[in-house]
């Protein structure tokens, strides 16, 4: 085959289509201020995409570090309550801001890699080093043990989180702004959007929590480090393995059949066994037996919603292991004018718990409605406490459906049961002026209200509580579940934790309790011990704050130090009632 003929190539001016070079000095002009132009806009857009990087980079950090926060403090609640987990959560993370903010550059100059791909490590160690402190929850105890806790795992992902983000900001052009705000809009701007990201992911967080393994504690805290590892990429990824490994095949905290099993296998060791257990809108929701003892309780978070015992036969209702859900009951035993028989009467029971109260009100055939916020807590009492089905139940935050139907209600229940506890205190708002008043409009004339209150004697929010409820109805009479503890053992204790029940009409009358007959207790040799309440308080023994006198719906942050008190109190309660591996092993 012949070669190819070789050609010259053209030149500029030759190829087809070429721009002929300016030939005047206006032409010259013209094509100068068209390159310039296009420089000017290639600037313009390289500065606008490094821009997008630096602020899309900057929202991540914040985003996953508020969302892990809220994992952090759900996380914390099964070990110490609710309460004691907030207590002091916020202070932990507003130093750890401060830290970071003004520790990047040290932090760049002491490490061999960048801050921000450690954050991927630290997120990942995060359960492992939760599993191990929270075996030491007894010796940190409730006061300051989510304090210790979070200050060896959120602290530091916080502290290097704010670090990376200053890191991020250094290449932020801030030019447009007055130089008297410029150097404080990225921090106070990263603050505004934290606390906003820190709010709305709380209320979506709760709203679905434990639909899957990943929307559970631990499983958010896993999915969360790996969003940590997508936004820090390195090789430093493969030193995360060991932490991975420990929640896959040993953290009994996860949500999964593996882990299950493995806390099972634990607890039979020491007679106890976990029947079944769901993370939920009010709490970590489990349930427990006691081989040794004979008694079933159901768990939320750090406190027990009840419990019956196993080792008696169940006849006709089961019997419970807390009398004070038998004393409930009594509500049916008040003694008030044209007073409707038992199939003609209707009851409302405000908080479920396992059932116990509600249980025997349907077996005396009485029309009962449940309002119960928390649907595992309705489906577990169904499940494994024998909760009858011949009942109305609205799965509803109580407060909300009390406004909705107190008029469509009116004078509607012969008998109401207000009974609600979680997160180791009583919910503050179902004990406001406000919230009574719609029960009580919703009570008939001649209707009785049993309101159970868990407190401590020596704190004010218990009197206050009482004095809202004799402000709302007339005529009370309170009790408590156990007898007075004496004087000596309230001051070595710090406390005097009881149920305090208060038993309430809409008249004037006082409130007396005729003689049980046989048929009141069910064949039940609890009520039989316990239906008539005997440990009765006189309201002087209560002490009042001095600024609170009535809980009104505004004024329950008021009750908030004393609350977190009670809290604390309450804590230590449940750790004699449970043991401790129990509360830490989840």
């Amino acid at each position: 085959m012949p070669p190819r003929k070789q050609l010259p190539k053209k030149g500029p001016s030759q190829a087809a289509g070429s721009k002929k070079p300016p030939e005047t000095k206006e032409d010259f002009e013209e094509e100068l201020k068209l390159l310039a132009g296009q420089a000017k806009e290639e600037t313009w857009t390289n500065w606008a995409k490094q821009q997008g990087i630096v602020y899309s980079r900057a929202t991540a950090l914040i985003a996953l570090m508020a969302v892990y926060a809220n994992a952090s403090l759900l996380t914390l609640s099964p070990v110490y309550g609710q309460i004691a987990a907030t207590r002091l959560h916020q202070q932990v993370i507003w130093v750890a801001l401060f830290a970071g903010w003004g520790a990047n550059v040290a932090l760049r100059g002491i490490l061999p890699v960048k801050t921000i791909a450690l954050l991927p490590l630290i997120a990942a160690y995060i359960p492992m080093a939760q599993f191990f402190l929270f075996q030491l929850s007894e010796t940190f105890g409730a006061k300051f043990g989510p304090a210790i806790t979070e200050g060896l795992t959120l602290f530091p992902l916080v502290v290097f989180s704010t670090a990376s983000l200053a890191d991020v900001f250094e290449d932020a052009n801030l030019s447009g702004l007055p130089k008297s705000i410029a150097g404080s809009v990225p921090g106070l701007g990263s603050y505004m959007l934290y606390s906003l990201v820190e709010t709305y992911s709380m209320r979506q967080l709760l709203s679905q929590i434990g639909r899957s393994v990943l929307q559970t504690r631990v499983g958010l805290e896993l999915v969360l480090g790996s969003a940590y590892g997508a936004l820090a990429r390195s090789k430093l990824l493969a030193w995360a393995v060991p932490a991975l490994m420990h929640a896959a095949f040993y953290n009994t905290h996860l949500m999964t059949p593996m882990a299950t099993r493995s806390l099972n296998t634990a607890l039979h060791t020491a007679a106890w066994s976990l029947v079944d257990r769901m993370e939920s809108t009010t709490g970590y929701i489990s349930v427990l037996d006691s081989h040794k003892d004979g008694f079933r309780v159901m768990r939320c978070d750090h406190s027990l919603l009840g419990g019956e015992w196993t080792k008696l036969p169940r006849k006709i209702v089961a019997e419970p292991i807390y009398s004070v859900f038998t004393q409930l009951e009594a509500v049916r035993l008040v003694q008030v004018p044209n007073k409707a028989p038992d199939n003609e009467a209707k009851a409302l029971n405000i908080g479920l718990g396992i059932g116990t109260s509600p249980s025997a009100l349907i077996a005396h055939g009485i029309d009962t409605t449940i309002v119960e916020i928390d649907p595992v807590v309705y489906d577990f009492a169904k499940k494994y406490f024998g909760l009858p089905s011949n009942h109305t139940p609205v799965i509803q935050n109580a407060i909300s459906w009390s406004q909705s139907n107190k008029d469509e209600l009116h004078e509607n229940y012969d008998y109401i049961i207000h009974d609600v506890f979680t997160g180791g205190a009583e919910p503050i708002p179902l004990f406001t002026y406000e919230f009574l008043s719609s029960l009580r409009q919703m009570l008939k004339s001649n209707g009785v209200i049993a309101i159970n209150y868990a407190g401590d004697f020596t704190l004010p929010p218990l009197g206050i509580v009482i004095n809202t409820i004799t402000e709302v109805f007339p005529s009370c009479r309170i009790f408590r579940e156990g007898e007075p503890p004496s004087a000596e053992t309230v001051e070595e204790a710090g406390r005097d934790f009881d149920n305090v029940i208060v038993f309430c009409t809409k008249t004037g009358d006082e409130v007396t309790f005729r003689k049980p007959m046989e048929a009141d207790f069910l064949d039940s040799l609890s009520r039989r011990s316990y239906l008539l309440p005997k440990h009765e308080v006189d309201e002087s023994v209560f002490s009042i704050a001095e600024d609170v006198v009535i809980l009104r719906v505004n004024e329950t942050e008021k009750l908030a130090k004393w609350h977190d008190q009670s809290a604390l109190g309450h804590w230590a309660v449940m750790r004699t009632v449970i043991p401790s591996y129990i509360w830490q092993n989840w």
